[in-house]
């Protein structure tokens, strides 16, 4: 379970990263709504991935 979590971490991690990228590219080329659209989803993966976080924390300190 706790290799599973590592890897998912890892995945939205990742994800938050290239949406983040994509995003500020977006804003460089003169498209704000879709770079609007891409910053949400920057905003759910990082939140995605605080929750893997906490959830690993406290799996690991049982």
């Amino acid at each position: 379970m706790i290799i599973l979590l590592t890897i998912l971490l890892a995945l939205a991690m990742l994800g938050t990263l290239a949406v983040l990228f994509a995003g500020i590219m977006g804003m460089s080329r003169g498209d704000p709504a879709r770079s609007n659209r891409l910053m949400q989803w920057r905003v759910v993966l990082q939140g995605v991935a605080i929750l893997l976080f906490a959830l690993l924390l406290s799996l690991l300190r049982k």
